[in-house]
């Protein structure tokens, strides 16, 4: 199964899509320094659309940098905590 990001800016997430249909989102907000997630949403649970949308998601955030993440989001804030090769972007 290939998972697609995409940053909806109209709609402040990002959005993962899995053959061609929303299969979750992470919301957001964003300020000059930092970009906070509020809320993770996954349709498609246990088979790695979490997973995909955190990482793509925060690769984003990294590749566009002078951002710094702060994780309100449960779900993003755990998935930071298990992978520490992200946790420099925490504030």
């Amino acid at each position: 199964m290939t998972v697609e990001v995409q940053d909806n800016k109209d709609q402040n997430r990002f959005e993962a899509h899995v053959e061609g249909q929303l299969a979750g989102f992470a919301e957001y907000r964003r300020a000059s320094d930092h970009i906070t997630f509020t809320h993770t949403e996954v349709s498609l649970e246990g088979q790695g659309v979490g997973g995909a949308l955190a990482r793509q998601a925060l690769d984003a955030v990294r590749a566009e940098g002078g951002l710094r993440v702060v994780p309100l989001c449960p779900f993003i804030k755990s998935w930071i905590e298990k992978h520490p090769d992200y946790q420099d972007l925490l504030t």
